[in-house]
């Protein structure tokens, strides 16, 4: 069903910007920018809101321009293309702005503006892959419903965009092939198949290959079971199951802000909740007296042990976050809170008011679980004192954001 023209007024989380139609309910509608006027095709009534197909832009923004990709608007890797950089990072201020509000029901936070990413194309150091019907390999299309094949992605790298273009791949079990550049140029293919059973395989072009098992840990195949990647001089020993910021510009900007909130002083003990493979953790313990950090994933903590092998102020618990903090003795300083894209563990908040650090520290990558952990944090006595969102996936509407927390008297 076609709408008569209408007007776009904000940003919403997912790449989408919102209409409202004659009822006032929002109408998300894919690939417009607030202040164009558009002409729109439903495609699900919900009810309380609509999606909608975008058709024609009668009255376009000054910040539309031309996508680079030939994939975009079928492919579902990117959503902002179509505007901007500078446009881009307003978006998505505008967006950690309104899910503070909407769920995590708090009003004049203060919200700095998006730190923008040094190399907004071909920045990426990973790209996640899966198989298409007919055995290529590509990315879901949410408009397709389906993956699609690709030849081509702005994102990526030079050198692993040659590795996507020049792999070969034909296994009936794939569920998805993650392929990865380290800073030296070295590759890895990470593989995810259908049980536990590894393939075998047969490489022509230097790559190591390796098996991401369900409890991502990884058992090599072929060649080095790890990559190293660089951040501000110093080196990491990154797993195949193992989180890395994808964006190494992005990962020095993130170090830079997580500093400056910190403001450590050489007496101060640090908790680290969710270290991962021990960068945030490296740049902490150089500042402070004692960092106490805790990981449950295997191949993470082996890495973390090597990446901070110098260190000796550093103590590490493998385990549970939610097992681990309520047996600490120290009371921190300081707690930085890093976890994945679920939020918090729940028992984790009430373990936090019991540890009572005067400042929290909380590194994001999903703004709607940070808004729900943040509501939680209000009621444990923790006042939000500033947001810093940080463009780590330009081009996307994915925005990180590190928010600097205080206990309140």
């Amino acid at each position: 069903m076609k709408e008569p023209a209408l007007k776009v007024t904000d940003f919403a989380y997912g790449g989408a910007a919102i209409a409202r139609d004659k009822r006032g309910r929002p109408i998300f509608v894919q690939g417009a920018i607030p202040g164009e006027t558009v002409h729109v095709e439903i495609t699900q009534d919900k009810g309380r809101y609509v999606r909608a197909n975008l058709l024609k832009v009668a009255r376009p923004s000054k910040d539309r321009v031309q996508p680079r990709c030939p994939h975009y608007g079928v492919c579902s890797g990117c959503h902002y293309q179509h505007m901007t950089y500078k446009a881009q990072l307003h978006a998505k201020r505008e967006v950690v702005r309104d899910q503070l509000r909407r769920i995590g029901k708090m009003k004049n936070v203060k919200v700095r503006p998006t730190l923008p990413n040094p190399t907004p194309w071909a920045y990426a150091s990973e790209v996640n892959l899966s198989p298409t019907e007919d055995g290529r390999l590509g990315f879901w299309s949410s408009k397709m419903h389906q993956v699609i094949p690709i030849s081509t992605c702005s994102l990526l790298q030079p050198r692993l965009l040659e590795l996507f273009q020049d792999i070969d791949l034909n296994l009936d079990e794939l569920r998805k092939l993650t392929l990865r550049v380290g800073a030296d140029g070295a590759m890895l293919a990470a593989l995810e198949v259908e049980g536990i059973e590894p393939p075998l395989l047969e490489v022509d072009f230097p790559v190591s290959v390796a098996i991401v098992l369900p409890d991502k840990n990884a058992a090599s195949l072929i060649g080095d079971p790890y990559l190293v990647q660089e951040v501000k001089g110093r080196s990491f020993r990154v797993s195949p199951g193992c989180f890395f910021q994808p964006s190494l510009a992005g990962a020095e900007m993130l170090i830079d802000v997580l500093l400056s909130y910190a403001r450590l002083k050489a007496e101060h003990t640090v908790i680290e909740a969710y270290s991962g493979v021990g960068m945030l953790t490296s740049f902490l313990a150089t500042e402070a007296r004692e960092v106490i950090a805790i990981e449950v994933n295997d191949d993470a903590v082996a890495d973390l042990v090597v990446n901070l092998d110098r260190l000796d102020n550093v103590t590490l618990y493998h385990g549970l976050v939610e097992e681990i903090l309520p047996a600490l003795e120290p009371r921190p300083d300081l707690m930085v809170v890093n976890p994945g894209t679920g939020g918090l563990a729940s028992p984790v908040i009430g373990n936090i008011k019991d540890k009572a650090p005067r400042r929290l520290i909380y590194v994001s990558s999903e703004v709607a679980t940070l808004a729900r952990d943040g509501k939680a944090l209000n009621r444990a006595g923790y006042r939000l004192l500033e947001v810093q969102p940080l463009d780590m996936q330009p081009q996307t509407y994915r925005v990180d954001t590190i928010s600097l927390w205080t206990k309140q008297q």
